[in-house]
């Protein structure tokens, strides 16, 4: 599509736009009618439009696409750490969202080693009339898969979350999803399944279900329970405005830094990483040479050098030990000295890319970077998750993350501005900003091992 970098920075924001868009109303939804359904339409949304976006002639339809598919990504994000946190006990809960945003690090593998086998490839361009179908476009296709097969897999396999329907009254349908969680731990076995009925109390109290006379073990279950304002929130904003009242201000104003910190850091530097590599090909910084940088602009897209697809994919493997470190320490530790500690280190690493000289020493502290960052990411997913109840739980991730996409749109839209005339100037400021993010980690409360509410 020829693209100028100032394109290109705002192709990389228009889906941020969309998961903008797209973030709160899906978190307030399922806040309302329940996870599992909000995260199979959010899913279809993100998938069907992405797999049309690739049939865009045009650029500007090519963006509204992508914003289309943005929307439904916004749903999926928030949603799914809501959905998979109140599934998990609370000795466990940190590690199982840590290995849960793994997989963020494996969509990054999935779609770089995708890039790489399928971009090059010239035999894949086809012209069908007015359709002029190349490799990137069949990335594109592919890139849409994972999403409509999750979105099918929820809408038929997946139940909806217990506590959801505890909170919502739904205390039957709450049964039976626990019946169906304990037949899969105890491999089909219901014959010692202890609960006989759910009860909706306040949460002074909670839940207690005696077991049948000759069974062992504990003689109680205790599952607590939040009541009452759930089926109060009854407009679209009121949840907001929630965040900010006593005791949960200061904990929504730290958050709201930390989000629009790091998704500026992040979203910024890691979407113009390849472009970046691309232009330290002929050695030395990304930045060091921009008269050269300008030349891009204009130049077929094909012969593709592929060395810039293998370099995304090994950064996008350097995610891997520190997705393994916040899976073992996140319960030991805890959630928010693991996040400010590795935002610290990402500002040095990002400051550290601008200074080194070669490409192989930009491209060693992007490993880093990477590397670190996730575990930012993870610490992330897991405080948010915890800090607040229930009934506001998807709608302040979606918040949060829509707070962050707008952070995530402004670094792209700065980066495409500044790359080519003043390439280190984004560069320091990410580094600053996850540096303030690192700070104001430290102003958040302790989670680890709470109980949800």
């Amino acid at each position: 599509m020829q693209l100028s970098s100032a394109d290109m920075g705002l192709l990389t924001a228009s889906i941020f736009l969309g998961m903008m868009l797209g973030g709160y109303m899906w978190g307030y939804l399922a806040d309302q009618t329940g996870r599992q359904r909000v995260l199979a339409i959010s899913l279809a949304v993100n998938g069907i439009f992405g797999a049309v976006a690739s049939l865009a002639q045009s650029f500007w339809l090519f963006l509204l696409l992508r914003i289309l598919s943005g929307i439904g990504v916004g749903g999926s994000i928030p949603v799914i750490f809501s959905y998979f946190s109140e599934f998990q006990p609370r000795m466990r809960r940190g590690a199982m969202i840590s290995a849960l945003a793994t997989f963020w690090m494996a969509g990054n593998l999935l779609a770089a080693g995708a890039a790489w086998l399928i971009i090059p490839k010239t035999f894949l361009h086809v012209e069908l009339g007015w359709l002029d179908f190349q490799s990137w476009r069949v990335f594109v296709v592919v890139c849409s898969i994972p999403s409509l097969t999750s979105a099918l897999i929820f809408r038929l396999v997946m139940p909806e979350s217990p506590r959801f329907l505890m909170e919502a009254g739904r205390e039957e349908e709450a049964l039976t999803v626990f019946q169906w969680m304990y037949k899969l731990n105890h491999r089909g076995d219901l014959n010692s399944f202890p609960v006989r009925q759910c009860v909706m109390l306040n949460h002074a109290a909670g839940l207690v279900i005696p077991r049948e006379d000759g069974d062992k073990g504990d003689p109680r279950i205790r599952v607590r329970c939040s009541q009452g304002i759930y089926h109060s929130v009854k407009r679209g904003l009121a949840p907001i405005t929630q965040l900010f009242v006593s005791p949960l201000t200061s904990r929504s104003i730290a958050l709201l830094i930390i989000f629009y910190c790091i998704s500026f850091g992040f979203y910024g530097l890691w979407m113009w990483l390849p472009e970046l590599f691309k232009r330290a090909e002929a050695g030395g910084s990304p930045c060091s040479n921009m008269s050269e940088a300008q030349s891009y602009e204009n130049k077929s897209c094909y012969p593709v050098k592929t060395a810039v697809y293998m370099e995304g994919f090994i950064t996008a493997a350097s995610n891997l030990p520190g997705s393994i470190f916040t899976i073992l320490l996140m319960d030991v530790v805890g959630g928010k000295i693991l996040l400010a500690g590795s935002l610290l280190v990402s500002s040095l690493s990002v400051f550290l890319i601008y200074e080194v000289k070669t490409k192989g020493q930009s491209f060693l502290m992007s490993c880093v970077f990477s590397g670190v960052s996730v575990i930012s990411w993870n610490a992330l997913d897991v405080i948010s998750t915890e800090l607040y109840p229930t009934h506001l739980r998807s709608s302040s991730l979606g918040f949060f993350n829509g707070v962050g996409r707008v952070a995530a749109i402004m670094a792209n839209v700065v980066f495409g501005q500044l790359v080519d005339s003043n390439c280190a100037l984004p560069i320091v400021l990410v580094a600053a900003l996850l540096l303030t993010g690192s700070l104001a980690a430290l102003h958040l409360p302790p989670t680890k091992q709470t109980e949800l509410t």
